[in-house]
């Protein structure tokens, strides 16, 4: 069966269309079925295949290919069946993927955390061979694909099959300009701030959109989380498990406006806007440095549509889960700062069905920034 996409389109594929690709083996796990509960309206979940290597340190193969590499830098081999194994925070690993790609020409690929793994602070990246560059997956590629892993708050313990990240594909010019994005929120609003859209020229763009913090509050309201140091092990596989306690410290806004972040410490806050993505566009969250190199937002994430969307509009939008770490220096940020980006993608098509629809998403309409392993607060 071959992979033929319709001629002169142009987009992010969708369910339907990753779907048409597995069958063409354009995306297959060699002797592995790949699930179909794995595919999302616009991602393919990447599973954890059997093995690990505990690394000597992080690399990109080159002109080489990962597993040359590997053979130089690995330290360990480690066993995921089972019962899995517990990777230790700051150390790198790298884990081959079940899911291979057989890419037809002009067909390229994205990888990005998913977003349970940022939020419990493991920092992932997808290797091929031949290549200079994290998760950009070339044109036409061919070859197996690997998952760098690293816990910088818990250890974690990791198991055969566990999703850590996601997979999109796409062709052509799929990203929106700014004049795009502000086009599309004059007749589809993707952008509002309580519960009303915000006006076309007060979005603020520059390759992206914008959105800022919610630190506003009484001081007993909790407007985020800070990971503790020396916490337990964390296990993956739970979920709406793990009592928050052990790993997490609440935070408050000090008078109702600002905190002061703590160096290298890694916090769990909430975006003051809420965000749409309708059934034509596809985002991502992109990795946020301010020119002052003091502070990182959040790392890449894939937004699908239907998040934060309802046909009848009764969902005005969802807030955005920021994962932030100051670098060297305590830093303060203040209520409706802004310190992250999102950028939009047009979809080749519509998905059939969207986030949220059923589909066992965790985040629509999310009001709390922990991740899906840990148990509600209160």
């Amino acid at each position: 069966m071959t992979f033929e996409l319709p001629e002169g389109k142009e987009g992010v594929l969708p369910a339907h269309w990753l779907r048409e690709a597995i069958a063409a083996k354009a995306i297959h796990a060699g002797n592995f079925v790949i699930p179909d509960a794995n595919i999302q309206p616009a991602s393919l979940d990447l599973r954890l295949g059997e093995v690990a290597y505990r690394m000597r340190c992080s690399f990109l193969p080159g002109r080489e290919t990962v597993e040359s590499r590997r053979k130089e830098l690995m330290l360990d081999e480690l066993d995921l069946r089972r019962e899995g194994v517990v990777l230790e925070a700051g150390r790198p690993y790298l884990i081959p993927l079940k899911e291979q790609l057989d890419l037809p020409a002009g067909v390229r690929a994205k990888a990005n955390p998913k977003s349970s793994t940022g939020r419990a602070d493991v920092f992932t990246r997808v290797i091929t061979d031949g290549s200079y560059r994290f998760d950009e997956i070339e044109d036409g590629y061919s070859g197996g694909l690997y998952l760098e892993v690293v816990p910088l708050s818990f250890p974690i313990r990791v198991r055969e099959d566990l999703s850590l990240n996601q997979l999109r594909l796409s062709v052509g010019r799929t990203e929106l300009s700014d004049d795009d994005i502000r086009e599309h929120h004059r007749t589809e609003p993707l952008l509002f701030l309580d519960g009303e859209p915000i006006p076309a020229d007060d979005l603020a763009l520059a390759n992206g959109m914008f959105l800022g913090l919610d630190l506003h509050g009484e001081p007993e309201r909790v407007i985020g989380y800070r990971a503790r140091a020396n916490a337990p092990l964390l296990d993956l596989s739970q979920i709406r498990n793990v009592p928050v306690g052990p790993f997490w410290e609440t935070v408050h806004s000090e008078d109702g406006t600002r905190i002061v972040l703590n160096p290298r410490a890694f916090y769990l806050l909430m975006s003051r806007e809420a965000v749409t993505i309708p059934p034509s566009l596809a985002a991502e969250m992109t990795a946020y440095d301010p020119t002052s190199g003091e502070l990182r937002t959040h790392y890449a994430g894939f937004f699908d549509p239907g998040f934060g969307y309802s046909p009848t509009g009764a969902l005005a939008g969802s807030t955005a889960a920021l994962e932030v770490r100051a670098h060297d220096v305590p830093f303060m940020v203040e209520h409706g700062q802004r310190v992250c980006k999102l950028t939009f993608e047009h979809m080749l098509a519509a998905p059939e069905t969207l986030y949220g629809q059923g589909i066992g998403s965790n985040y629509q309409g999310q009001t709390e920034t922990l991740g899906k392993h840990f148990l509600p607060p209160g």
